[in-house]
């Protein structure tokens, strides 16, 4: 499957990762008390990926990672955790240039 969000129900709120066409999760989102609001979540992912001004490039005991933040600062997204900050950078720019025209997987 190609690069796409995929959308998702746990028990009783939802999430979507953004994944790469190799299956790989590029992009986890925060948790939704509803559908409607994860699909929000998406819309709002393809409207600030290509800003770097929303990117937070991070540093945890486990190594870099970076967050994707809204407008109104609230984050939308966490990366998983990379091996360097090179590679960190890298995963920021895939978002910036595939997120926007990333198709919707319905898996609820």
């Amino acid at each position: 499957m190609g690069i796409h969000f995929d959308l998702k129900r746990s028990v009783d709120q939802f999430m979507f990762n953004l994944k790469a066409a190799n299956g790989e999760t590029v992009l986890t989102s925060e948790r939704y008390k509803t559908k409607h609001g994860a699909e929000s979540g998406i819309a709002s992912v393809k409207t600030n990926a290509p800003l770097d001004a929303r990117y937070r490039r991070l540093d945890g005991k486990a190594g870099p990672y970076f967050t994707l933040v809204a407008a109104n600062g609230e984050t939308i997204g966490a990366s998983e955790t990379y091996s360097s900050t090179s590679a960190r950078d890298k995963g920021i720019d895939w978002v910036k240039a595939n997120a926007p025209s990333a198709a919707t997987v319905d898996n609820t």
